[in-house]
């Protein structure tokens, strides 16, 4: 059997790689990725918004108890997110099997992610519901670790920001797919986490089989405890630039993560029966994926085409801290809707040059799969840290309060990134 980090003569070189990515591979590669990407979001987003809530409210019961069991589960979850990305990228960049690097640990987060929600179906304690989902947020970082990864490998600098568009759509439209098929299903029941669950895997299982990843035969240094704790750093004083990248993200996926309290927000605080949240979370997220597909495509490519990437990314910040404003004094479906929109041109035209932006800044593109992995960090920490932190918001001002602190940390997300240079302005070090 193949080692997976055993040493052998050569690889392609990264400029060879860039180069064999254009033509007919990157039209592979395009649908590929969107399809991965569509399949990780679908299994851990839907999640999040809606799958959670659910059951811990047929566990608990509604009300606080129910969202501070939520804030236990994610939390958690944030702490393994913190420890398995890192760990995710470097065993990604250093793996040896035939199914390639990048595709091994796709295919292997999505098969996990599916049995976790399968084991969802029979958790009857929280405590149980909190060891899945750690499980689940550790095999979703193995997928997105490979995925932003294999776009450093493959895609040529002058194309990544139309690619980062189609990916950003995809990342908006597997939450909304997955809310849409667990809506299908009956209520709160099995039915709806299996549903999801086949569907991610067999776009996953798509993906892998579009993506051409050769076993990278380089030799590297054997991975042992010194280079997977080597995984958790990298040194922002030679690396200042991709130290205010991490950060922009962190701050602005932090406002976008509010719609992880969606479904609390539609029945504690506008009376949405349980039995209908579904439906209306399928609406929103209908208008919402909309708004992000026009959006993600245009910057994108509009970035490619003028060579910038700051203006995109200080006008997706303003575009959170309006929406967040408004879900924060909303009394009705209309406004809430509205919200929606506005966010979701925000959130398009930010993953539309995002990744662009941290694949521009990255300090070692040998090692992309651990540098991304870091830069994942700083999207999946949000997700849990911020309904971590919710219900002690909550509880001193309510859903307003959440949602103005959180658009405040997207004022800040877009006010760091003028520390970022500007495409074409690099220093060495930086």
């Amino acid at each position: 059997m193949t080692s997976l980090w055993r040493r052998a003569p050569s690889a392609p070189s990264t400029d060879e790689k860039h180069e064999s990515a254009r033509g007919v591979s990157l039209r592979r590669f395009v649908p590929a990725i969107m399809l991965s990407q569509l399949g990780v979001n679908m299994a851990v987003i839907t999640q999040l918004q809606l799958l959670l809530a659910l059951r811990l409210t047929t566990m608990v019961g509604e009300g606080p108890a129910a969202t501070s069991a939520f804030g236990v589960v994610t939390g958690f979850g944030a702490l393994c997110a913190l420890v398995s990305s890192p760990i995710a990228g470097r065993i990604s960049d250093r793996t040896r099997a035939r199914l390639g690097r990048r595709r091994t640990w796709m295919l292997t987060g999505s098969l996990v992610l599916a049995l976790v929600m399968v084991a969802m179906t029979v958790a009857t304690t929280v405590w149980q519901v909190v060891l899945l989902w750690c499980l689940a947020q550790a095999a979703g970082n193995f997928q997105y670790a490979a995925n932003n990864a294999i776009v450093a490998d493959q895609v040529p600098p002058d194309r990544r920001g139309g690619v980062s568009g189609l990916v950003g759509l995809a990342t908006a439209a597997g939450p909304i797919l997955g809310v849409g098929l667990a809506n299908a299903a009956p209520a709160s029941g099995p039915a709806q986490w299996l549903i999801v669950a086949a569907a991610a895997l067999t776009a996953t299982l798509a993906a892998v089989l579009l993506f051409r990843d050769p076993p990278d035969t380089s030799p590297k240094p054997p991975l042992d405890l010194r280079a997977l704790a080597g995984a958790f750093w990298f040194d922002p004083r030679r690396h200042p630039a991709f130290g205010w990248a991490w950060l922009v993200r962190f701050l602005i996926m932090c406002a976008y993560s509010a719609s992880s309290y969606n479904t609390f927000f539609l029945m504690q605080h506008l009376g949405i029966p349980s039995a209908r949240v579904g439906s209306v979370l399928v609406w929103a997220g209908l208008a919402g994926v909309l708004s992000i597909a026009g959006a993600s495509v245009v910057a994108g490519y509009l970035s490619d085409a003028v060579g910038r990437q700051r203006p995109f990314v200080m006008l997706a910040g303003l575009l959170a801290a309006i929406s967040l404003g408004l879900m924060a004094t909303a009394g009705s479906l209309a406004t809430v809707f509205v919200a929606v929109v506005l966010g979701g041109i925000g959130t398009g035209t930010f993953l539309a040059v995002d990744l662009a932006l941290c694949v521009r800044l990255l300090p070692d593109a040998e090692n992309a799969g651990k540098d991304m992995a870091i830069i994942s960090v700083a999207s999946a920490l949000p997700q849990s840290l911020v309904p971590f932190a919710a219900p002690a918001l909550l509880g001193v001002g309510g859903f307003p309060l959440l949602f103005l602190t959180l658009a405040v940390l997207a004022l800040l997300g877009a006010a760091a990134v003028l520390r970022v240079p500007e495409t074409g302005r690099e220093k060495p070090g930086l």
